[in-house]
């Protein structure tokens, strides 16, 4: 798998870019997957300093995304994007993978 399995919006790059031009010291926005949610896995993003030996690095413009490789698993082929709407801001990951997901759009099953 490479890092062309997970693309990120405009939208989200310019986000990311905007939070990390304002948090000394963090280099990137990691996103990982982790059991738990209401649905079973839940997405987690961290404004994180230094990236890890296997992440996968996405780049776009000044933004910087870091994914481990057992998160990679289950989001190979996402998309993530960044919304901006009457229900709020927020980050959302497209992923074909999930056959379930909450309300929330945070947690999904596979």
């Amino acid at each position: 798998m490479t890092q062309q399995t997970i693309s990120l919006s405009d939208s989200a790059a310019k986000r990311i870019a905007t939070i990390l031009s304002k948090e000394a010291g963090k280099s990137a926005l990691r996103v990982s997957v982790e059991g738990g949610g209401c649905s079973g896995f839940s997405y987690k993003f961290d404004l994180v300093e230094d990236q890890q030996e296997d992440d996968i690095v996405l780049e776009k413009g000044d933004a910087r995304v870091l994914i481990d490789q057992i998160s990679l698993v289950y989001m190979e082929g996402s998309q993530i994007d960044f919304v901006d709407n009457l229900m709020g801001q927020s980050f959302q990951i497209t992923n074909p993978n999930a056959v379930a997901s909450c309300g929330c759009g945070t947690s999904f099953s596979i």
